[in-house]
């Protein structure tokens, strides 16, 4: 994969800088900067190395016209802070004043251009379009570093298209997080154990098939768990249930028993009566989720304490640990413990640890945990995930 040096020397070059500042944002206050400071060592280099810098980036899912609340004007704000350097923020992505501002960069100068997909053309699912998007924004530049992992799963056109059109290579966190993925599918130590939570099995069904001939053990956690209990037999009550997946966990289930591979459920539960952070709960048996004092009506919205410490034994013995997925809706207190428990074992072991983005991400950041307390915490929750699959990204293919 192309590096940051095949460009050769960036003094007084103009670098368009495909980043991924997609941060938790409402009512202009991020709640989670981790994906901006992530983006720094890029940016940081590329300025010591004299480069004029043009900052790309989406931010939420924006019906292809502007929507002042996926604005990156809060981003910009927030990385003249971290970064102790002014970024202009001009807010559109091509017209007269993005051309006007980069045109009045000087060596070192920072501009981050308005949310890429304002424009319908970024994400379109025709490559003409894509195209000359993307030929309008090279025009921006001399060169073009990929940065934003988050979105190299994508075939889009600040992602795929305009690294066909300049000069192109990774930046910093793109290689960093491939070092990662590379290192968990081909040389990961043993024993090593995925942890795998989140709402939806058929999510994780792609990463589960192809990590059951890679990994000893399996923990299984949060809303997916219950597809897995169903598949097992037991009665879930009103928890989330993919009852049009449960054939597929039941073939799982039997193929890693064959592989001699751990998959570790839950063996308690913290049952609700609703989804509140109020909410009445207890903690029953997996296999008793309907003998709760809510019958029929009960959500599980959590693992229980005895499965967390289990859970955390089991990464205690481990060498390499990804996780993916919180135990439960760690938004809410009462139903954060599981989450809380494994980030903490997280931490506590001697293993390299990995927390595979998007909400895991959050939910250690929300739970009072620092990210130098793991050996890696991605920014690409989807991109990760579709890597562990055995899957081709067009963002790094294009940058082979």
């Amino acid at each position: 994969m192309r590096t940051i040096e095949s460009l050769g020397s960036l003094q007084s070059k103009t670098v368009i800088v495909r980043c991924d500042l997609n941060v938790p944002l409402s009512d202009g206050i991020i709640s989670d900067d981790g994906r901006i400071r992530a983006s720094l060592t890029t940016i940081r280099e590329l300025r010591d190395a004299g480069a004029k810098l043009v900052l790309i980036s989406h931010l939420g899912r924006p019906k292809g016209e502007p929507d002042a609340r996926y604005s990156l004007r809060p981003v910009a704000e927030r990385m003249s802070e971290l970064l102790g350097t002014p970024v202009r923020f001009v807010g559109e992505t091509l017209g007269d004043a993005a051309s006007a501002a980069v045109a009045q960069l000087s060596d070192g100068d920072v501009v981050l251009l308005e949310n890429l997909r304002f424009n319908a053309a970024e994400t379109s699912k025709d490559p003409s379009e894509r195209r000359a998007f993307a030929s309008a924004l090279a025009e921006l530049g001399d060169a073009f570093v990929s940065d934003g992992f988050g979105v190299v799963h994508r075939q889009q056109a600040s992602v795929y298209e305009l690294a066909q059109l300049l000069p192109s290579a990774a930046g910093r966190l793109v290689a960093a997080e491939l070092d990662v993925l590379q290192r968990l599918t081909a040389d990961a130590a043993r024993p090593y154990t995925v942890v795998l939570g989140g709402s939806k099995v058929s999510d994780k069904l792609g990463v589960i098939s192809h990590l059951l001939e890679r990994v000893d053990t399996l923990l299984i956690g949060g809303g997916m768990v219950f597809t897995f209990l169903a598949a097992q037999g037991h009665a879930v009550a009103s928890s989330l249930l993919e009852s049009d997946q449960i054939d597929t966990v039941r073939g799982y289930l039997d193929d890693a028993e064959r592989r001699g591979v751990r998959i570790v459920l839950p063996s308690d539960i913290v049952v609700a009566e609703k989804f509140a952070a109020d909410a009445r709960h207890e903690v029953v048996a997996a296999d008793a989720i309907e003998s709760s004092q809510f019958g029929a009506d009960g959500l599980g919205l959590d693992i229980g304490p005895r499965s967390a410490e289990t859970f955390a034994s089991v990464i205690a013995q481990s060498e390499t640990v990804f996780w993916n997925g919180p135990m439960g809706v760690f938004e809410l207190d009462a139903f954060a413990g599981g989450t809380r428990t494994v980030a903490r074992a997280l931490t506590e072991t001697h293993a390299f640890t990995v927390v595979g983005g998007g909400d895991s991400a959050a939910a250690v950041r929300a739970l009072g945990f620092s990210d130098d307390q793991f050996g890696h915490i991605s920014t690409g929750g989807g991109a990760s995930l579709e890597y562990l699959e055995g899957k081709s990204l067009p963002g790094l293919e294009v940058l082979s």
